[in-house]
């Protein structure tokens, strides 16, 4: 089945995972784990809401490829023996509960294609041919700082059919109770800009817009990140999350 097919039809076909943590209050270690219960429609995101002086993100599906032991990715720098542009993300998790501010000490888990729209951690089928069941590139988590502040190195991320460029954030308070599921949007026109050069020209421009992505098509006004820089400095992303907790 082709990915895009895939995507479609809402990931139900193959009764993927949902996100449960488990919580171990000595080392706030927080896991993935798989369940036969369908992830439903990619489509089916919670639109962000207002309160105060911040808008709380969106909700989207974790998707068809989350880390599947994310405690053990405990890493600033996610890139592996990946190839590709580098990107800096720093993401600020803000609690709508409190004003807004940073929130200290919460469990940020990251994960993203390689530059050729390839997942570590699957492969061998038909959504993925090539296998890295095996690997881990692309996935990390980092504790937010008193300022509610992670940061990590990676490379940009590249793009598979059907689907904008994006990132997987899963967000987690200190205890290890799950906060938010979301996706982060990357700017067209830098991705194109990118996507033109070195290890990401073979694999070409991305086939799907923001507008009709089955995920962001219902808007990005929580989930577009700011990006700076270039292609031979590299990029820095930015963004908020916004978190009730």
């Amino acid at each position: 089945m082709e990915r895009k097919e895939f995507l479609k039809r809402g990931f139900s076909a193959l009764g993927l995972a949902t996100i449960v943590p488990l919580i171990s209050c000595s080392n706030r270690s927080v896991d993935a784990e798989t369940t036969d219960t369908p992830t439903g429609s990619t489509s089916g995101s919670t639109n962000g809401t207002t309160n105060g002086a911040c808008t709380s993100t969106a909700s989207e599906t974790a998707g068809p490829f989350p880390t599947k032991s994310p405690a053990s990715y405990v890493l600033t720098d996610i890139t592996s023996d990946r190839l590709g542009t580098k990107l800096t993300v720093k993401i600020t998790i803000q609690n709508k509960s409190n004003s807004c501010e940073g929130l200290s000490g919460a469990l940020v888990d990251i994960w993203h294609c390689d530059a050729a729209g390839s997942y570590s951690e699957y492969g061998g089928s038909g959504m993925q041919s090539i296998n890295y069941t095996n690997v881990h590139f692309l996935r990390g988590r980092q504790t937010t700082d008193t300022n509610g502040v992670v940061n990590f190195a990676s490379i940009y991320p590249g793009w598979y059919s059907g689907r904008a460029p994006h990132i997987h954030v899963h967000v987690y308070d200190s205890s290890g109770k799950s906060l938010l599921v979301t996706q982060i949007a990357f700017p067209e026109e830098i991705s194109k800009v990118v996507y033109a050069q070195g290890v990401y020209a073979s694999h070409g421009q991305a086939d799907t817009t923001i507008a009709r992505d089955n995920v962001f098509g219902d808007g990005v006004s929580t989930e577009l990140a700011t990006v700076t820089g270039s292609v031979t400095a590299g990029y820095e992303l930015t963004h908020a999350i916004v978190v009730t907790a």
